[in-house]
């Protein structure tokens, strides 16, 4: 063997004995590349100086305030104003609690980004609301982790600002605007199979909303989704950077929240400062160690084998989108959301631009298909978390998740294999 095929088994064996070991995906990538380099004798300081690199672009700042401003609105008591919001549009329909958790999960989503926020804020008020007013405590779990996966693909998603660093400056903008459909398409799907679940088991409609209550629903509604407006708007209208929008929706949220509802103490801040540390310190060790991981894969020009063996298995690109699909849907099992990103788009973006697919388009095929995957053991995150709010075991929320689980199957072919469902939006908006 050359110097080169050992150099790639170095790096796929490493990498996998380190995850194996249970090792944080970070760390596994950074050990793995420098293993490799050293085989193949390239100084050490080129991983320092790539994982440096990695890091040094502007848009990343947008990241440490998308997940700012959802740590302040979540502590704020937003997540209870939402389903109000959410219970005014659709909870007198059957099984209308089911219908306000996703719905509720979508609006938090919105402003969050991240399926695990959303399953935990929004779960912790609409399970124990689903099991008091009868709805089976499975089902009120599935309904729930089902849902969350919507932050990951609505916009302002710090998940989408990920890839577009991992694709190589994608337009963050487009990625927002081509995320809107797919996640519209995504609510209707959970609408239809919650309602059909609850004719079937029999859930009760709604209590009817008092109409001296309307307009103050409205108002704090409005009120609690309008760090969303700001970063899209900002963002869409070209106003502002996304890292300015971020900046802006931050400040708003924090007089929202503590000086305008005063839900919680000003001490609180504290503590969604140091959580907010904890995470954007992940966050970032793994987008450097991840550049490291992506400069060796360029390096040994893995990306272009990965492509030539795609082609040799078939020139149809519907055959060639339904097994990285299926890759993908694999890999998202044991691999968390962000990690998966970063890895797997230096290697498949390559294969889906050789059949003509748009980057922005592959963008949010990888990114729902990564968000699937946090409802799938064993690393399946937004199900442990909803399972443990609901205080159902893994495999029954498992069970329950799966008609929904199923409804997501369709709406990611649909999204594959009929392009303008997500690139109407941009094209339109990009005139």
């Amino acid at each position: 063997m050359d110097n080169n095929t050992i150099a790639i088994i170095i790096l796929v064996v490493s990498f996998v004995l380190f995850v194996l070991l249970r090792f944080p995906i970070a760390l596994a990538l950074a050990a793995s590349s420098i293993f490799t380099i050293l085989y193949l004798e390239i100084p050490l300081s080129v991983i320092g100086q790539q994982m440096v690199q990695g890091m040094n672009s502007f848009s990343l700042l947008a990241i440490p305030f998308f997940i700012l401003t959802g740590q302040i609105m979540s502590e704020g008591g937003l997540a209870l104003r939402l389903v109000n919001l959410a219970n005014l549009f659709v909870g007198r329909i059957r099984g209308g609690l089911a219908m306000v958790n996703s719905v509720a999960c979508m609006f938090f989503g919105n402003i969050s980004g991240s399926a695990v926020a959303d399953a935990s804020s929004v779960g912790s008020v609409m399970i124990p609301m689903m099991k008091k007013k009868g709805y089976d405590a499975d089902f009120s779990v599935g309904v729930t982790i089902s849902s969350a996966i919507q932050g990951v693909v609505m916009p302002p998603s710090h998940n989408l600002v990920l890839y577009s660093l991992a694709a190589g400056g994608v337009s963050i903008a487009s990625l927002f605007m081509a995320g809107i459909v797919p996640a519209l398409i995504l609510l209707a799907s959970l609408l239809v199979t919650g309602y059909m679940i609850a004719r079937k088991r029999g859930y009760a409609k709604g209590d009817p909303v008092p109409r001296s209550e309307v307009l103050g629903i409205l108002l704090h509604g409005f009120l609690s989704l309008t760090p969303a407006v700001i970063i899209l708007g900002g963002i869409i209208s070209g106003w502002f950077t996304a890292t300015e929008s971020g900046a802006l929706a931050c400040l708003y949220s924090f007089i929202l929240a503590f000086v305008f509802y005063r839900e919680a103490p000003i001490s609180r801040m504290w503590p969604i400062l140091k959580r907010t540390l904890r995470t954007v310190a992940m966050v970032f060790f793994l987008i450097s160690a991840s550049a490291a991981f992506g400069w060796v894969l360029a390096y040994l020009q893995i990306p272009g084998m990965v492509t030539d063996l795609f082609l040799n298995i078939s020139d149809n690109p519907l055959i060639v989108l339904l097994i990285i699909n299926v890759l993908l849907l694999l890999l998202g099992a044991p691999m968390d959301m962000a990690p998966m990103i970063l890895i797997m788009t230096p290697i498949l973006l390559p294969v889906v631009t050789k059949f003509g697919m748009d980057p922005v388009h592959f963008g949010i095929i990888l990114i729902l298909n990564a968000g699937i995957g946090l409802l799938t053991p064993p690393v399946g995150t937004v199900l442990f978390v909803g399972c443990a709010i609901g205080k159902v075991s893994i495999q029954q929320g498992t069970k329950a998740m799966l008609p929904f689980f199923y409804a997501m199957l369709v709406v990611l072919l649909i999204i594959t294999y009929f392009p303008e469902v997500v690139m109407w939006l941009p094209k339109l908006v990009a005139g």
